[in-house]
Parts: C-alpha cells; sequence; structure tokens
C-alpha cells in the first residue's frame, strides 16, 4: 500500500483530521508494507513576507506524514533532484537489523548524491506512538521533516482514556530568511556563532505575533467536549521549547513512542528531537473565545538565541454561527498562556521527573539490572585554537568547539557502517574512544583555563548483548547549557538525573530501576548529569550526539559500534545493492 500527505498550509485543519482518520481506519489488521515515494526538490516558499527557495520532500514544507503500524514494512524510495547531498533519518525508529536504513551521512550511508536515489526499508518493532523523520547531512533537516504516525496493531486500544476524538500531528520548527546551508557555512568560516533564526514555526508557520505573518498562521478547529490527541515534534535546530495552550491543560500520555503513565500540565517542555503525544480535552460548551498555542526557548546559554514565540489558534466551531465563520471568530477575545521564564531550570527538572514508563504486564519497562560496561562522558563547549595569523570569531579569538569526554567528532569521508562491515577500517575510524575522561576536572566549577578539545573520529566497540550504562555529564566550560542527546538503533531508560558533579558513591543508589521512562533523547541538565541504560541487542554503527544542530557542527557526537552476536539471528545482513556510495 502506498500513501501519501500533505502537511497543511494554513487555516484550519479540520480537513486534514478527517483526511488522517479515513485513512488510518483503511489500515488493516495484517503487517503490511508501506511504501512511498520522496523526491527531493527545491521548492519556493514565502515567510515573513520573504520568499526563499528551500529543499523539501515532494514540494511540502513540512514534508508528507509517514503513517504505519507496528508491526508493518516500510519502503520508502527518496530520489534526490536537489543539488545538495541528501540522506534521510527515521528518528527514533529502533532499526532492528537494518543499520543500512538509519539514515545519519557518513555514518550508516554515504549521502544519495544529486541525481541518484536509495530506497529505505525497514520493519517498525514493537513501537506505537509517534516520531519523525529528517534531513541527516549538515543543516538540511531546517525543511527536510515529517511526522511520523505509527498506531498500534488493529483492534489493541490505547492504554489511556478518553480515546481521542482526533489526532494532530504538531511540529515545531525554525525558520531563517537566509539560506541554512549559507548561514552554518559562515559559522564554520569564521569560528564564531550561527546568525539566529527569524522565527519559530508551528506545522510550518510563524503565525501572527511575528511582522508580516497573520495570514501564515497554524488554526485547529475543536468541537466542545471532544479529546483531542496532539502528536508535538520538536523539530528547530537549535531550541528546546516551551508549550501550552492558554486556558487549557494537557495530559502527557507518550513520549519518544513509548507510553508513560499519564499526568497532567498547564505547559510542557520538549527538546529537537524529542516527541510527545498529549491529550486535550475541549471545554464542554462553546466558549465563545480563541486562545492561542503557544512555543518559545528554554535556554541557559550565554550566547544570542532567538527569543521570540511562535502561535497556533485553537478555535471552537461555533453551533450558532452569525455571518460567515471567519468574521465571527475574528471578533472573538484572544487569550494567551502563561509560559515559564526562558531560563527556568527548576521547571524543566521537574517536568521531566514526572515522565515515568507505563511499566504494566502488556507494555513491560525493561530496564538492565545487571551492568555489564559503565561509561563516563562530559559533554559541553570547548575550543579549537585560530590558524596562525588567522582571525576567528570564537571566544578569545578562538573558534567555538565541542565534544564527548573532550574529542570533537570529525565525519569520515567514507561511512562507519560499510567500512566496518568490510573490514576495512583502517585509515577511517578507531576504536579506542575515551570511556571516562582522561583529564578530570571539577566539571560544574570553575572551568580550567586550557578549554581546547582534541579532533578525532573514534568509536566505542561493543559486544552484542552488553548491558550498558552511561552517565552524562554537563560541563562548565564556555556556561552551563542542556544538551538534548539523540542515541540512534536503541531507546534507552533515564534510571537519574541531578544538579552539579555526579557522584558514583551515593547517586546510583537513587537510581530508578522500576519504571524509568524510556526515550531515544534525553536532555543533559544544564550543570548536572544523566544516568541511562540500555542493552546493545542492535548489531551496527550507532551515531549518538546533541540534537542542537550548532553542537553537532562543532563536534558533539560519537559512535557506538555493536558488533554482531553469534546467533545467526543476531547477525546485521549485507548492505543492499542500491546503497549510496561515496
Amino acid at each position: 500500500m502506498a500513501f501519501s500527505s500533505a502537511a497543511p498550509s494554513g487555516g484550519s485543519l479540520v480537513v486534514v483530521v478527517t483526511a488522517m482518520t479515513l485513512l488510518l481506519a483503511a489500515m488493516g489488521a495484517e503487517a503490511e508494507t508501506r511504501r512511498y515515494q520522496f523526491d527531493v526538490q527545491m521548492t519556493s516558499v514565502t515567510r515573513l513576507c520573504s520568499t526563499k527557495s528551500i529543499v523539501t520532500v515532494n514540494g511540502q514544507y513540512p514534508g508528507p506524514t509517514l503513517f504505519a503500524r507496528e508491526g508493518d514494512h516500510v519502503e520508502v524510495n527518496v530520489v534526490n533532484h536537489s543539488p545538495y547531498n541528501m540522506s534521510i533519518h527515521w528518528h527514533g525508529v529502533r532499526q532492528l537489523f537494518s543499520a543500512w536504513a538509519d539514515g545519519p551521512s557518513y555514518i550508516t550511508q554515504c549521502p544519495i548524491q544529486p541525481g541518484q536515489s536509495y530506497v529505505y526499508r525497514f520493519q517498525i518493532v514493537g513501537q506505537r506512538g509517534t516520531l519523525w523523520w529528517h534531513a541527516h547531512i549538515s543543516w538540511l533537516r531546517a525543511t527536510v521533516h515529517g511526522p511520523i504516525v505509527i498506531l498500534p496493531p488493529a483492534g489493541v486500544p490505547y492504554p489511556f482514556s478518553p480515546a481521542p476524538h482526533a489526532e494532530v500531528p504538531l511540529m515545531l520548527g525554525e525558520w531563517w530568511r537566509n539560506d541554512t546551508e549559507a548561514v552554518i557555512a559562515e559559522a564554520l568560516r569564521t569560528g564564531g556563532g550561527p546568525n539566529i533564526s527569524d522565527a519559530y514555526t508551528m506545522n510550518g508557520l510563524p503565525g501572527p505575533l511575528y511582522n508580516c505573518s497573520a495570514q501564515e498562521t497554524f488554526k485547529l478547529k475543536v468541537k466542545p467536549g471532544k479529546t483531542y490527541m496532539l502528536r508535538l515534534i520538536n523539530a528547530a535546530l537549535n531550541d528546546e521549547l516551551f508549550f501550552s495552550v492558554a486556558n487549557h491543560t494537557l495530559t502527557v500520555v507518550d513520549v519518544d513512542a513509548v507510553y508513560v503513565k499519564p499526568f497532567t500540565v498547564d505547559t510542557l517542555v520538549i527538546a529537537p528531537g524529542q516527541t510527545s503525544n498529549v491529550l486535550l480535552t475541549a471545554k464542554p460548551t462553546y466558549p465563545g473565545a480563541r486562545y492561542y498555542m503557544e512555543a518559545r526557548p528554554y535556554t541557559n546559554t550565554q550566547g544570542t538565541f532567538d527569543n521570540t514565540t511562535v502561535a497556533g489558534v485553537l478555535e471552537y466551531e461555533d453551533p450558532c454561527p452569525v455571518g460567515s465563520a471567519s468574521s465571527s471568530t475574528k471578533n472573538l477575545p484572544v487569550f494567551a498562556p502563561d509560559l515559564p521564564q526562558i531560563n527556568d531550570t527548576s521547571f524543566v527538572a521537574n517536568y521531566t521527573a514526572k515522565l515515568r514508563s507505563l511499566a504494566s504486564t502488556q507494555y513491560p519497562a525493561a530496564v538492565p539490572q545487571q551492568v555489564d560496561r559503565r561509561f563516563f562522558f562530559t559533554v559541553g563547549l570547548g575550543t579549537h585554537p585560530c590558524a596562525v595569523n588567522g582571525t576567528c570569531q570564537g571566544p578569545n579569538g578562538s573558534r567555538f568547539a565541542a565534544s564527548i569526554n573532550n574529542v570533537s567528532f570529525v565525519l569520515p569521508t567514507k561511512a562507519l557502517l560499510q567500512s566496518h562491515f568490510t573490514g576495512k577500517s583502517k585509515g577511517v575510524y578507531a576504536s579506542n574512544f575515551p570511556v571516562y575522561p582522561l583529564m578530570p576536572f571539577n566539571y560544574t566549577g570553575t572551568p580550567p583555563n586550557n578549554t581546547n578539545v582534541m579532533n578525532g573520529t573514534k568509536v566505542v566497540v561493543l559486544p552484542f548483548g552488553t548491558n550498558v550504562e552511561l552517565v552524562m555529564q554537563d560541563t562548565s566550560i564556555l556556561g552551563a547549557e542542556s544538551h538534548p542527546l539523540h542515541l540512534h538503533g536503541f531507546n534507552f531508560f533515564v534510571v537519574g538525573q541531578g544538579f552539579g558533579n555526579f557522584d558514583p558513591a551515593k547517586d546510583p543508589a537513587k537510581f530508578n530501576l522500576v519504571d524509568p521512562v524510556e526515550r531515544n533523547t534525553v536532555g543533559v541538565p544544564a550543570g548536572g548529569w544523566v544516568a541511562i541504560r540500555f542493552r546493545a541487542d542492535n548489531p551496527g554503527v550507532w551515531f549518538m550526539h546533541c540534537h542542537l544542530e550548532v553542537h553537532m557542527s562543532w563536534g558533539l557526537k560519537m559512535a557506538w559500534l555493536v558488533l554482531d552476536g553469534s546467533q545467526p539471528n543476531q547477525k546485521l545482513p549485507p548492505p543492499p545493492s542500491d546503497l549510496p556510495q561515496c
């Protein structure tokens, strides 16, 4: 079965929701192969009274929604008509024994060159909820992204109530008037920070709080008394975001395509790469008002950032309209939510502490109780020295960098997975990534005088089935900052987190090994640490990186190489015949 889905370009979402509901109802009970055609192409788009040519899939921004049921096979034929190299990552999809389809350029594949194509083939195994897809090369994901909606098997209900009347994907993004490829190229040339975005977007639209943008507003029309499930996705390049709907509460039921114990909030926080399904129940009777749905950044950065707010509009169907619908709603009062302060780290910590796995008989939390390998990674910023006689715009005339355990990752020119699979890794990568900092220091105290980091293309090698515990520690070098770390190929359990330096003698005693939240992307707290556990049961090379794009461009990334197991069903199959070549 093949699907195509258009994203809204503005106005009400009633038609989109109806079409989506009909489409999902038509998807049968048996596991199927869902086939999609993704044509990567240049498209002219106007936002904020300025038109530019952007890279899109099928001419849509955001791109088409990929629908599947748990257990389905998916095939996506990606044809690159753009002038840029391209690859697509299916963010959060486990890719069990299908590492060739994971998508990060130069990690699991060489990019799809202009005029070339590649068919991504994978199965949705043991996952249901909201994920997303995006370009995974340079900053092209700014406009090349879209939702992945994974339904439970037919006949299997959601483990929460009430069942939603309708489901609405809601992608939060970031918009630059300038070409984002030029933005990052200039930053890497000068060694300074990149120019900040001009707006945030909601399903591709900046909304009424920006100049010249009132007509570019996402609107959701609801019926009194009905419950709606918002499938939230943070596709912004460089900002964690608060999200709230004025005078309405949100019940969180799922994060990163994993059910959680439901809890209700006025405001949530969502980092780049993360997803969250939330229930919004409309007021029981027509309220005679409109309500802003708003998102704005959470950050502790000492640099510049886009301190603006995107708004969509929640509108109610009027049972007794007078005149045209547009004129009757235009004169209604509009309410705005109260969002936390931009640097409210305590709010973020309290919110994330509420996230707990369902840990039920049907949806157990398979937390590794025993650990085979322990790792301690520092994550944070640093510097590279400026070239001799050069002029750089980073701290004290240096160049900005970022690292894990003081190693700033350098992308190879050949794909790591193919190099590993063919036994030709020499000169491509080294397998001596440090498992703990080589020079320990007071990570959240006064930073060391020497902030330079080393370059390298290094991986950690894990035998199949290894139970891993990883503590990620933020540092105060160039300022404490939250880092959303994303691990490809696995979900992990967030067993602990805290502020200050991790204490290996005391902190593990407080780990939650019963019902910790299961995720694929987690925020390392600003000035703090987070501990995760996962089982390395998926052979391949798996990228792990900060999902703030600027930090990834500066080198805050590394890779795990999981070896084949001894059994036939524990080995990575050979690459497909159409795998792109470098």
